[in-house]
C-alpha cells in the first residue's frame, strides 16, 4: 500500500534517481514485467490509446508489480465509473486524461475519493487485497495508496493551471506536450516554442503548490533533455513500440548495410 507514496517521496528528494517511467501500449502483460526488470520507476499502462480490456489491464498490473515497478494506468476517458474499476484494481497511480475546465479536473479528483471528500463508489477487490486486508486498514490507507495524476495537454487547461493544481487530493500534474501542441494548431511540433512556454507555466504553478509536475513523451533525447533543462520532477518516456521500432530500423540497417 506504500509504493505509491514512495515513488512520490522519491519525485521530490533532489538527492534521490530521477524517476522514468516507461510506456506500454502492447497488450502481453510480460513487456511490463521486462519493463519493470529493465528499471523503469513506473509501468505507463495505456488504456486510452492501448487496445486494453479490463482483464489485460488487470495482468499488466500485477506484471510490472512483480516486476518491481508502479503501475499506473490512464484511463480512456474521465469518467467515475471507467475510475472505479481501475482503482478497485489495486494501481498505483491513475493518470486521467483530456482535463481542458476546473470542473472537469475537480469532477476527476472526486471521481479517486470515497465520500465524503469524493463520490467512489465502495466495492475494492484486488486493492484491499481480495479481502485479506482488514477494512478499517483499508479505508485508513485507501486515498494514500495512488497516485492521482492529471493530464495537462491542452491551452485551455494551461490557462486555469492554478485553480487546478489547488484541487485538494491531487499528486501530480502530467504535460502532454504533443496533443498540447494540437490544441495549439502545431500539432506535430512538441518543442515550438509557444508549446514549451506552455508548460512553463505548468511547471511553475505545480512547484509553487508543492505538486509533483511530469512529463509524457517520447525517447529522443533532445525531447528529454529539454524537459528535465525546464525543470520537469519526472518523465515518462519511451514505449514498447518505439523501441521495436527503432531496433528493428537499426537490426535491419545493419544486416543490409
Amino acid at each position: 500500500m506504500n509504493r505509491a507514496r514512495q515513488l512520490l517521496q522519491k519525485i521530490h528528494d533532489p538527492k534521490a534517481p530521477f524517476v522514468v517511467g516507461g510506456h506500454v501500449f502492447l497488450t502481453d502483460p510480460s513487456i511490463s514485467e521486462a519493463f519493470a526488470f529493465f528499471g523503469y520507476d513506473f509501468i505507463w499502462i495505456d488504456g486510452e490509446h492501448g487496445p486494453f480490456d479490463k482483464e489485460k489491464i488487470l495482468s499488466h498490473i500485477v506484471y510490472a508489480v512483480e516486476g518491481g515497478s508502479a503501475a499506473f494506468v490512464r484511463v480512456y476517458k474521465n469518467d467515475a465509473d471507467v475510475i472505479k474499476t481501475i482503482l478497485d484494481m489495486g494501481v498505483d497511480g491513475i493518470i486521467i486524461p483530456q482535463i481542458t475546465t476546473l470542473a472537469q479536473a475537480q469532477s476527476a479528483i472526486a471521481s479517486c475519493l470515497y465520500p465524503p471528500k469524493g463520490i467512489r463508489g465502495f466495492g475494492p477487490r484486488r486493492a484491499n487485497r481480495f479481502n485479506a486486508l482488514p477494512l478499517e486498514a483499508y479505508i485508513k490507507e485507501a486515498d494514500s495508496s495512488f497516485l492521482r495524476i492529471l493530464q495537462i495537454e491542452h491551452y485551455k487547461a494551461v490557462e486555469i493551471i492554478d485553480a487546478i493544481v489547488d484541487i485538494a487530493g491531487l499528486d501530480s500534474v502530467m504535460i502532454g506536450p504533443m496533443d498540447l501542441s494540437s490544441s495549439m494548431g502545431l500539432l506535430g511540433q512538441p518543442l515550438h516554442p509557444k508549446v514549451l512556454e506552455m508548460g512553463k507555466r505548468v511547471i511553475r504553478a505545480a512547484k509553487k503548490k508543492g505538486i509533483a509536475c511530469g512529463v509524457s513523451i517520447g525517447p529522443d533525447r533532445t525531447f528529454i533533455k529539454t524537459w528535465k533543462d525546464l525543470g520537469v520532477d519526472y518523465i515518462s518516456c519511451g514505449d514498447d513500440i518505439s523501441f521495436l521500432h527503432k531496433g528493428a530500423q537499426q537490426t535491419i540497417k545493419a544486416c543490409r548495410d
